[in-house]
Formats: C-alpha cells, structure tokens, sequence
C-alpha cells in the first residue's frame, strides 16, 4: 500500500513538472520578439543587403524606412552595388546628405507594385526626394526596368510598402549632359577628350552647345581612348587640328534624341538626331554601335548614365557618319 502511494505521489511529481516545464517553455515564446516586417526590417534582416543597410543607417533613413510608409524602394542589393562600381569604401567617403538623396532617388513616397508600375516606355515618376527628383520607368513582356535597369526581384512585401530588387544601383544625375560629362573625366575611359571637342566646336558653333544643353538627349559618349585612337586616321595629333566642320559633324553624329536607355535598344538601325543612322547589335557577350563609315563596330561599354537631360552610354570608337 505505501509502495503504491510512493508510486501515485512520484507520477503525481513528475506530471506536475512536465507540466509546469510546459508553461515555462509557452512562456517563452510568448515572449519571443516579432520579426520586423518594415523595409528597414527586411534590409537589415538580408543576407545580400550588406551595402545597402550600411548606407540606409548612415543616411539615418532606417528610421523613415521603417515608419508608416507606405513607400516603394527599388533595392540595390550587394551585386547591383558592385554593378554600379560602388563599394562599402564608397559610402564610407559619402556624407549622409549625399547617400540620402542617393537612396530617396531610389524610394518612392506610395507603394507601387511591379503590376501597378506605369507600362511608359519611360514613364516619368517623382521620387521621394525633396525637392523631387524623377525616374523613368517602364513595363513591358520582359519586365520592370527604372532608367533602364531591370527589376530582377519584385514584390518583396513589407508592412509599411513594398521592395524591388534590382540588377544595377541607379545613378542620381549631377546635372546635365554637359556637367555629366565632366564629372566623368581621367584615364582611357573618361571623357576629358569629348568635353574638349566640344568646347572647341561651341566656340565655332554656339547653336551646338545650347543643342545639347536644351534638349532631352541620348550621348553615345566617346572615351579618351576613343578620340586618341582616332586623331591617326584624320592626320591628326590632338582634337585642335580637326577642321571645325568635321568635329561639328562628328559630334552631332552621336545624339540620338529622346532617352534611349539600354533596355530601349535593339537590333538594327538607330536614327540619330543629326540625320544618318547607326546599327545597335546586341548579343550575350555585348552590346556595339557602328557608324556608316566605321569599318570596325563600337563596343558599348558603360549604360544609362543619367543625366538631368537625357541619357549617356559610353563607346570605344568615335562613331563616323
């Protein structure tokens, strides 16, 4: 009989503490911390956001992001950060009001779903900087593409908006096509050479100058290398000693009127704005434009440069017409 109390008592015990281990266990999940669902939550809780987060906190936009929103954020993850040439190292050297304006040109102040996304091409949109600045979007069979960049993840949900993922960091433009191109100046893939020329050709021609500055453009941008090796093929030795006309002809040979960005491109003819056509081939391994008398093509090499004007792609070759 008290070997079976013994017995009722201990099973008594043990139940209790299971039970009682139970409870403690609920408890503590119970007090587990929810998941931050908000944009800031979700860039800091990705694993290929490292570029962005850091710069989301010393822009002291995690705050914002991670407000009521609701907001649109197309997301440079660590390999579109690579694509765009900037690094951990480059947002150490940007202040927090220039990596502010650079993410808000990548934020819109709504939540706008990749269906929602206006079909443009190009379709102009205001970002959520202030004063504003835009972006140009476009939707069509291949996708969501903003300034010509592809939307590679869509729809990332979040309780204050919604993330798109994309292939390329965007550019915030630093002015016009003529202040964009010298802010892009030294070695062989600067275009030292090209502001020169035309600052040669303005002076002779003003009505060049004012072309370029006024009107919404695409540049087909020749290098520095581009313009050395041409001056041998003209006899020349430096842009001073290619006759005005010829300059003027050659420079106007590279606007396309209208932003053409790269997404815009296709195979075949491309009227310029000059008059003349160019030839676009686009195949996996690249992207070239050939003038009309250019025996070897033009191999693209930098895309959808933006300017506050227009657009610029960089070239290796001076397109001939």
């Amino acid at each position: 009989m008290k070997s079976r109390l013994f017995t009722l008592c201990a099973t008594t015990v043990i139940s209790t503490f299971i039970g009682l281990s139970i409870v403690s266990c609920n408890k503590d999940d119970d007090n587990t911390t929810p998941a931050d669902n908000t944009i800031t939550g979700k860039v800091v809780d990705g694993a290929n956001f490292t570029v962005l987060e850091k710069a989301v906190i010393k822009a002291g936009l995690n705050g914002t992001l991670s407000g009521t929103g609701p907001f649109t954020v197309f997301a440079p993850d660590d390999a579109a950060f690579s694509a765009a040439g900037i690094t951990s190292a480059s947002i150490d050297a940007l202040s927090a009001d220039q990596l502010q304006r650079l993410l808000l040109y990548h934020t819109l102040p709504s939540r706008v779903l990749a269906a929602d996304v206006p079909a443009g091409p190009n379709a102009k949109i205001s970002t959520a900087n202030s004063p504003a600045d835009s972006i140009f979007v476009t939707r069509n069979a291949n996708g969501v593409y903003v300034n010509g960049v592809k939307v590679v993840t869509a729809d990332v949900a979040a309780s204050n908006g919604v993330i798109h993922v994309l292939a390329k960091a965007l550019n915030k433009p630093a002015g016009n096509i003529v202040a964009t191109a010298q802010a892009n100046l030294g070695g062989d893939n600067g275009l030292d050479s090209l502001v020169n020329a035309v600052v040669r050709a303005g002076a002779a021609s003003p009505a060049l100058v004012t072309l370029v500055n006024t009107n919404v453009l695409t540049v087909f941008a020749p290098t520095n290398k581009a313009f050395r090796d041409l001056l041998p093929t003209l006899g020349a030795s430096n842009i001073s000693q290619i006759p005005i006309a010829t300059l003027t002809a050659v420079l106007s040979y590279h606007l396309r009127g209208g932003r053409a960005f790269s997404s815009d491109l296709s195979n075949g003819s491309l009227p310029m704005f000059a008059g003349g056509n160019t030839t676009i081939n686009l195949s996996a391994t690249g992207a070239t434009i050939k003038g009309t008398s250019n025996t070897t093509a033009s191999n693209i090499l930098a895309t959808d440069v933006m300017a506050s004007n227009g657009v610029v792609h960089l070239i290796d070759r001076v397109l001939l017409p």
